[in-house]
């Protein structure tokens, strides 16, 4: 069996290496000069290596552990130890404790309302939920200011999808916040670094794992190969790339192919036959976020007893996190631009960005010196993956194109982490929808009963 792969993101690498072990002849095209996708390494000095992209994983996420043991990859606890430091109504405070200081009370009755809507929503099928159109139909926000008074749980509710799904929440439906909340382990799971799903990070950084995949796939992985179009027929299928002077072919025939793309790409793609549902609607978005990074001689705030932990009511650095090396042989910060922020500041030139996010950080650590490197990905201006973490689903979206999320197109097949119903928008539904596919494939099951044959492993 002949298949092309289109992307050489996880989810690409992970169906690429699962075809090739079962004898199948593989290539995979990707449109960039580098693999990984939205897992993308940004060096911050001659040995340390910060996470651009997709950077944090728990005890839940047992397929990208088994991958990591596989390859010899090691995980670096998020543990942290310190005071938080919170910029809130414009006064910065510090406290041990990592919640902002605002009403406990209002924040407590925000999260049992969000638990009351994600307990509504069926994971295995969120468009089939029982009150689907009606969640669906509604966004975030509006459902914010019908539940929600206080105006702490106001200020908080849009900095906590944002950190969690690097959302707007008037861009979103209530049905696809929930079933994140849910598909992801649930909002407690989510939010949590201790015992959640931001207990460690990769050591080295993540893209480490990728490039181990693409390594065993030697070259059948063809870099700089954007896919503008995908014909088929009875007997074959044709991947049409766009010709370039860096690539020799600009053609590649197969029995199957694989999309491993995220939707709003794979929705620029031209199939024909063309597609009978889309991948994406005018109301599908782009994750919204922005990482700065932030290069020390050492992560000497610990000295000042900060965690590095802060929460700032207004951008542009929403979260700060200290993502220094275990050996501390540099100091890191970690900014997280989310949201309707990330939109304002995506917009700004590279140096307006770089000057907002230090006039942001000397606020928050006033004792810090400058920083020896500030080095900034924004997420929403890359080309070839249209924001990050995930796709948002905007209204209307999860009742369109739920149903045929993952519904071969004749001889194209979809991967990708925005077609996991387990651990959407995370490393690990990007691996289990490779592995879904490739059992697809290989044993020719239907798309359902190969995801039933993934969690059975």
């Amino acid at each position: 069996m002949r298949v092309v792969v289109v992307g050489a993101g996880l989810a690409g690498l992970t169906t690429a290496v699962d075809l090739v072990a079962e004898g199948a002849e593989v290539t995979v095209l990707e449109a960039r000069d580098r693999v990984g996708g939205r897992m993308h390494g940004i060096p911050m000095s001659a040995s340390v290596v910060a996470d651009g992209g997709a950077a944090y994983l728990g005890v839940q996420h047992t397929e990208l552990l088994a991958l990591l043991r596989e390859h010899g990859l090691g995980v670096a606890s998020t543990a942290m130890a310190g005071d938080s430091t919170f910029l809130v109504s414009d006064r910065r405070t510090t406290t041990a404790s990592r919640v902002p200081p605002l009403d406990a009370v209002a924040l407590g009755d925000l999260f049992d309302r969000l638990e009351d809507v994600v307990a509504q929503v069926r994971p295995d099928a969120p468009w089939e939920s029982p009150q689907a159109e009606r969640l669906d139909r509604l966004t975030a926000a509006q459902w914010l200011a019908d539940e929600v008074k206080h105006p702490d749980a106001q200020t908080f509710f849009p900095l906590f999808i944002g950190e969690l799904m690097a959302a707007d929440p008037a861009a979103i439906s209530v049905l696809h916040m929930a079933f994140y909340l849910h598909s992801g382990g649930g909002i407690r799971y989510l939010n949590a670094f201790e015992g959640g799903a931001q207990q460690w990070r990769i050591d080295g950084g993540a893209h480490l794992l990728c490039e181990a995949l693409a390594e065993r796939l030697g070259d059948r992985v063809r870099l700089r190969h954007p896919v503008c179009a995908i014909d088929q027929d009875a007997d074959e299928v044709v991947v049409q790339c766009v010709p370039n002077v860096q690539t020799a072919r600009s053609e590649y025939r197969a029995d199957r192919v694989v999309v491993a793309v995220p939707p709003l790409l794979a929705q620029g793609i031209e199939f024909r036959p063309a597609l009978r549902a889309p991948r994406a609607t005018a109301a599908t978005g782009r994750g919204c976020a922005v990482k700065v990074h932030l290069a020390y001689p050492a992560p000497i705030w610990r000295e000042q007893g900060l965690s590095g932990w802060s929460v700032s009511a207004h951008g542009p650095l929403l979260s700060t996190v200290d993502d220094s090396p275990p050996d501390q042989s540099a100091g890191v910060l970690t900014g997280f631009v989310t949201g309707a922020a990330a939109s304002a500041f995506s917009a700004l030139s590279s140096d307006e960005q770089r000057d907002a996010a230090l006039a942001h950080t000397r606020r928050l650590f006033p004792q810090l010196p400058p920083p020896t490197q500030c080095s900034v990905t924004d997420w929403l201006a890359e080309k070839y993956s249209r924001g990050c973490y995930a796709a948002l689903f905007g209204p209307g979206d999860w009742l369109r194109l739920g149903p045929t999320l993952t519904e071969p197109h004749g001889r194209v097949h979809w991967a990708g982490t925005e077609t996991s119903l387990e651990f959407f928008g995370l490393m690990e539904g990007a691996i289990r929808s490779g592995q879904r596919v490739a059992t697809e494939l290989i044993h020719g099951a239907e798309p359902a009963a190969a995801s039933r044959k993934v969690m059975a492993r």
